[in-house]
């Protein structure tokens, strides 16, 4: 009876390990797994699958793989607030210790004053003015340590984390696994291009060079002992959003994208422009209907409206009608950030 015994639970060990190789061998398998199964996973799955296979009809040569993503609200949260702006805001008091008189005038005075609700009350013609004061007027190198120091400091108000660490883990996936397909993945983003190229390397694995973004003008000069620098300026040489963000890929990439991801109106374009051409193309756009785990806004599908990554009625209408993938957050992703247990 022992030896029966002891057999039986022999081979209960033995069926528990095969079913956790077997777990294990399907998790490494699959390359979205933080994705339910869906439409819009398997569009992904089907359109790297039939580009990257070489008797495929639909086929994409390695040097044509082109993928661009926007970046907030698409790679990492912007709600209720651009990370950025955020940035701008925090850098008033260092500004204004620069040049006092700042203290007095609009719309320095209101962000000093800290009320928030006057704050997010401020124009947009406010908040130009406060980005042209807070991102210009350095050297490049001098904006890229305090972008870096203050990305090593800020944390997110809701989930009191670095704001790196909000990337949507079902996006990083997308973005590895188009890149072990041979895809080159770009971030396209409305968001001003040096910020974002400060932490796109370790946040995204996308180097500052394949980052395309709103871009100021910079003034080559030299320092007291002749080495030379580059200024920043308040000149606006490219506004990366709604039409720009084509004419950026045309200007900054050169080649047209088989794949586009976005999730708000500035977005349409470049879906637009990347399903114009032949061949097998992607575009796909994150609705945030999740209020539980993230945000949920709109006005699409009778959402809450926002100023901030506006999905209107109108591009969900046309996503529809282009064939476009439109992904729910709330039913599509397992879960959305990283440290979700």
């Amino acid at each position: 009876m022992k030896h029966f015994q002891a057999f039986q639970f022999h081979r209960v060990l033995l069926f528990a390990a095969a079913l956790v190789l077997a777990t294990q061998a399907h998790a490494e398998t699959d390359p979205l797994p933080s994705w339910n199964d869906g439409p819009a996973k398997q569009a992904i799955v089907d359109f790297v699958k039939s580009t990257t296979t070489k008797d495929s009809p639909q086929f994409v040569p390695t040097a044509e793989r082109i993928a661009t993503f926007d970046q907030d609200g698409t790679l990492w949260v912007s709600h209720p607030i651009y990370a950025q702006v955020m940035y701008c805001l925090d850098r008033v008091p260092a500004v204004v210790k620069a040049k006092p008189k700042l203290a007095k005038v609009e719309p320095f005075k209101t962000v000093l004053s800290g009320n928030r609700e006057k704050i997010a009350k401020l124009s947009m013609d406010s908040l130009l003015k406060i980005v042209a004061a807070t991102l210009t007027g350095m050297s490049v190198e001098e904006f890229q340590a305090e972008v870096k120091a203050w990305l090593a400091t800020a944390m997110d108000p809701r989930w009191k984390r670095p704001y790196t660490e909000l990337t949507y883990q079902p996006m990083q996936e997308v973005l590895k696994y188009l890149r072990d397909n041979g895809y080159k993945t770009y971030i396209v983003t409305g968001g001003g291009q040096d910020f974002v190229r400060v932490y796109s390397e370790e946040t995204y694995g996308i180097p500052p060079e394949q980052v395309v973004g709103s871009a100021l003008g910079t003034k080559y000069a030299y320092d007291k002992s002749g080495k030379p620098f580059l200024t920043k300026e308040p000149k606006l040489l490219l506004n990366d959003n709604n039409a720009g963000k084509p004419e950026g890929i045309h200007l900054m990439i050169g080649r047209r994208p088989h794949a586009a991801f976005g999730n708000s109106t500035g977005d349409r374009q470049m879906l637009e422009y990347t399903k114009a051409d032949d061949g097998a193309r992607l575009s796909m756009l994150v609705l945030h209907d999740d209020a539980k785990r993230e945000y949920a806004y709109g006005p699409a599908q009778g959402l809450p409206t926002t100023k901030v990554g506006t999905f209107t009625q109108s591009l969900y209408d046309e996503a529809q009608k282009q064939g476009w993938t439109v992904i729910s957050m709330k039913n599509d992703w397992k879960r959305i950030f990283s440290f979700e247990q």
